[in-house]
């Protein structure tokens, strides 16, 4: 009879620092491999300490305390399969990322990263050595290579392995969401089987840090690059691959192949898990945000009632005397589609009062911005005091055409401690209002059906803080500016390779001023789901006093 392995795979959400819980995660998921009849239980990269740690990894404590819980873990894992999880691992003085195998009420075999990643959110070379290329450990049957994530997206690592007499390869990974990413770690991955001629499981955890989103997503290779099991994206999983030996070697066997989603949905989901978790690992259970009835603030109200609840979910409407009636209309169309709560606070009277304690220093000037940020500003000032009041998370709502060039009120409406919506241009914003619209999945908590009136998707955007205003006063067309910013910014083009594609110089140039000029406003920003690989924040790092120009 040919010889077999099953392997469990949990793809699973642990919870930075929350050492003994991610302990008790990864025993939960061993049982339901044991259960299985499975010789193996994998989860991902760091999984003891959450991940990315930065810095914290570096203290001691820290670093002793995951060690210990890896420690106490093995004495555990007896009578059934083998554990591996990955953690910290000081060794000769040095701290390593590794991967840990535990067995037989012991650690039996340690594994250290080689190739550490120093490039967009990445900056493991500040905090890791990097070890030597390692070899196989065995488990049971099977000879098992596992390079550490970025240790397979290069050659050398997973050669090393098959050379040295890895049946298949195990790549547990902390691979954080952009736009198009699963399509990437494939074609790497296929390249690490045509390689190697080894099978290869590519396990990838879940679950939102910070600005990151980790989507899962995790797959299985036969060689030649054949897909013969596809897990769910940003969605916590074990499943159960069971492998053969062959003529040729290791095969697994087919297993259960999930559809990915668009990318519309990949980006809405991604908003989704990032508040859900930022909010649940920093404590807070409820929500507020100023509802204007513009399109953002209503898709960061339908984002937030999908990741909690709309129960959780409170609505401010903050009119002035700009305020249309369409816009009081909208906002309260907007909180009854969704369920949510909707109070009404006017800033007409703070804002008499502002202009009035500053009125004999304006005397001789003429009204400007000056007027209109105060506006904004009281409103920051209001929904802040709410919030604490009510220990309701304040979500600001600029999108990334607005955070670029400066659209925005530093202490006014860029006032909040997160935004789903920072990494999403405003043409994106219109077409991910039409899909939720359109979309209802079993992970929203809001109610299905069409939350945002087309009327607030199609009229024209404004801040309402003049008469008449329309954002395109002050801004180009946002067809216009997005596809500029998208070459600034995404692609890191020249204003002489824009103006040849056919924009005019002069608004190419403004708009490379206002970007520059705006990093201020940037640094002092609320984090927000990283939906692309030219975030701003740890993926665009500029300087903010900055006197250079392009002069093409």
């Amino acid at each position: 009879m040919a010889a077999s392995f099953r392997l469990t795979l949990a793809q699973l959400n642990p919870t930075l620092g929350a050492i003994e819980a991610n302990a008790a995660l990864a025993y939960q998921a061993w049982t339901q491999g044991r259960d299985a009849g499975a010789q193996m239980v994998a989860l991902t990269e760091m999984f003891i300490t959450g991940y990315q740690t930065q810095d914290l990894v570096m203290k001691p404590a820290f670093h002793r305390a995951a060690m210990a819980a890896i420690e106490a873990l093995a004495l555990r894992i007896t009578d059934g399969p083998a554990l591996g999880l990955g953690g910290p691992c000081l060794r000769d003085g040095l701290l390593y990322n590794a991967y840990y195998i535990l067995a037989d009420g012991k650690i039996v075999a340690t594994v250290l990263k080689h190739d550490l990643p120093n490039d967009a959110v990445f900056d493991e070379k500040r905090v890791f050595a990097s070890a030597d290329p390692q070899g196989p450990y065995r488990i049971g049957p099977l000879r098992i290579g596992t390079p550490i994530c970025e240790d397979a997206w290069h050659s050398e690592v997973c050669e090393t392995l098959a050379e040295t007499g890895a049946q298949i390869l195990l790549v547990p990974n902390g691979s954080p969401y952009h736009r198009g990413k699963p399509a990437v770690r494939t074609n790497l991955m296929v390249a690490r089987v045509v390689e190697t001629g080894l099978p290869l499981v590519y396990l990838n955890m879940i679950g939102g840090q910070d600005d990151q989103v980790f989507d899962g997503a995790s797959f299985v290779l036969n060689p030649g690059g054949e897909l013969v099991a596809q897990f769910p994206q940003f969605l916590p999983c074990v499943r159960h691959i069971d492998f053969v030996e062959t003529d040729d070697g290791w095969r697994a066997q087919p297993a259960e192949m999930t559809l990915l989603p668009n990318s519309y949905e990949a980006d809405y989901h991604a908003m989704v898990l990032s508040l859900r978790d930022y909010l649940a690992k920093t404590g807070f259970k409820k929500v507020l945000l100023g509802l204007s009835g513009g399109i953002d603030s209503a898709i960061v109200a339908t984002i937030a009632a999908d990741a909690i609840g709309p129960a959780n979910v409170r609505c401010v409407m903050l009119p002035s005397r700009y305020t249309s009636q369409h816009s009081l209309d909208d906002a309260a169309a907007v909180a009854q589609a969704l369920g949510c709560r909707l109070d009404t606070v006017s800033i007409i009277e703070p804002q008499d009062a502002a202009l009035s304690a500053v009125g004999h220093l304006f005397v001789d000037t003429q009204p400007d911005v000056t007027e209109e940020n105060i506006q904004s500003r009281l409103r920051g000032l209001l929904l802040m005091a709410m919030s604490n009041k009510f220990g309701e998370m304040l979500l600001t709502t600029g999108n990334k055409s607005e955070m670029a060039v400066g659209y925005c009120t530093i202490y006014g409406d860029m006032n909040g401690g997160y935004n789903p919506l920072k990494d999403l241009y405003k043409t994106r914003v219109f077409e991910t209002c039409r899909w939720r619209n359109a979309n209802h999945r079993d992970w929203m908590m809001g109610p299905a059906g069409e939350m945002i009136p087309p009327r607030v998707i199609d009229k024209p955007p404004s801040a309402e803080l003049r008469p008449d205003q329309k954002d395109e006063d002050s801004l180009p067309p946002y067809p216009v500016l997005d596809a500029i910013l998208d070459g600034l910014v995404e692609q890191e083009l020249s204003v002489a390779d824009l103006v040849a594609r056919g924009f005019e110089r002069a608004t190419v140039k403004r708009v490379e001023h206002l970007l520059y000029i705006s990093e201020y406003k940037r640094f002092q920003s609320a984090p927000g789901t990283r939906l692309t690989r030219r975030a701003f924040w740890m993926d665009r790092r500029y300087p903010i006093a900055n006197r250079w120009r392009d002069p093409s």
